[in-house]
């Protein structure tokens, strides 16, 4: 192993560059190379890398979002740009890649695998925190945090003119963010693209909180759910409340990774450099029990993380 090459890929999350900087760094004291290629798959398509050594990555680790940039990339969803990183690899000698991102990121990975001998492993970096094989992904913490804070202004303003809110919170697929947000702040209900809502059981629900006093609410809900804006125009007219509609969008994505974020991203980089170290290549770090493992990336795309539902039924009996 003499050079290995890292990439951040798909939607950024923070503490992207707390990983960047250990893998730099640790890779360096075994006394590798490190490529840093820009721009997610389109940088291994179109050749485009900086050197990375351990002073051009100081001063990062507390920068949201990611030095390296990244890009959604149609070319990489084609065999012929799969084919092109695989060569543009080869071509600079890359024996171990470290892919940063989500789930699609590793399905990504895994196609690439199938063309190429470069060893690669990868660490999970998504607010979404839906990666098989990690209990928590690196920025996930950081996400629920800067939710709850903003939340928990709105809370006031919901109390203060006894309203009930509907916070639509990212998530267009999987509800792990919605869910911790929800639990966290204390919501009355909890909205999830996993789990099917009737309609007329959350009027229900709204109305009865109404009979007990609850002269105000809070509604999480994860973008998969559907149109927030109609759901809150549906509440209103089927119940008594008047509802008002938050959407905190992009906020969620940056800012700057909380000490849980940096330190997961610090650990998994560590693993990351060992595996390929010694010649490990085709996994996934992840945290488990509260140790750091590893799972084969095929498992990884190949599995579905499943949401809690004693998290929901948790939540669900704090809200009463």
């Amino acid at each position: 192993m003499k050079r290995i090459a890292v990439v951040t890929t798909g939607g950024d999350a923070p503490g992207m560059n707390a990983a960047i900087r250990g893998v730099v760094r640790i890779a360096c004291s075994k006394k590798f190379q490190v490529l840093g290629f820009r721009r997610g798959w389109e940088g291994l398509i179109t050749n485009t890398y900086i050197n990375l050594t351990p002073r051009s990555v100081g001063g990062i680790l507390q920068l949201g979002g990611t030095i390296l940039h990244t890009s959604r990339c149609s070319d990489f969803e084609k065999k012929q740009g799969i084919r092109k990183a695989a060569e543009t690899l080869e071509l600079n000698h890359v024996d171990g890649l470290v892919v940063i991102g989500g789930n699609g990121s590793f399905k990504g990975a895994l196609e690439l695998s199938a063309y190429t001998d470069t060893m690669i492993v990868g660490i999970p970096a998504s607010i979404d925190n839906d990666v098989f094989g990690t209990e928590e992904t690196i920025g996930f913490d950081t996400a629920t945090n800067t939710a709850v804070t903003e939340i928990d202004k709105i809370r006031d303003t919901a109390v203060s003119q006894e309203r009930v809110f509907i916070i639509e919170v990212m998530g267009r697929e999987r509800g792990f963010l919605a869910l911790e947000i929800g639990l966290t702040v204390g919501a009355e209900i909890i909205l999830v693209p996993e789990v099917k809502y009737e309609k007329e059981k959350l009027y229900k629900s709204i109305t009865e909180n109404m009979a007990k006093g609850k002269k105000s609410g809070l509604v999480v809900a994860a973008e998969g759910i559907g149109d927030t804006h109609l759901l809150a125009g549906q509440i209103q007219r089927n119940t008594k409340a008047e509802v008002r509609l938050s959407i905190i969008g992009y906020a969620q994505r940056g800012g700057n990774p909380t000490a849980r974020s940096r330190l997961l991203a610090s650990l998994f980089a560590h693993k990351a450099v060992q595996l390929l170290s010694r010649k490990e290549g085709g996994k996934v770090v992840g945290l488990k029990d509260g140790a750091i493992g590893t799972v084969e990336l095929q498992k990884s795309c190949n599995t579905e993380k499943v949401l809690d539902p004693e998290l929901l039924r948790l939540a669900n009996l704090l809200a009463t």
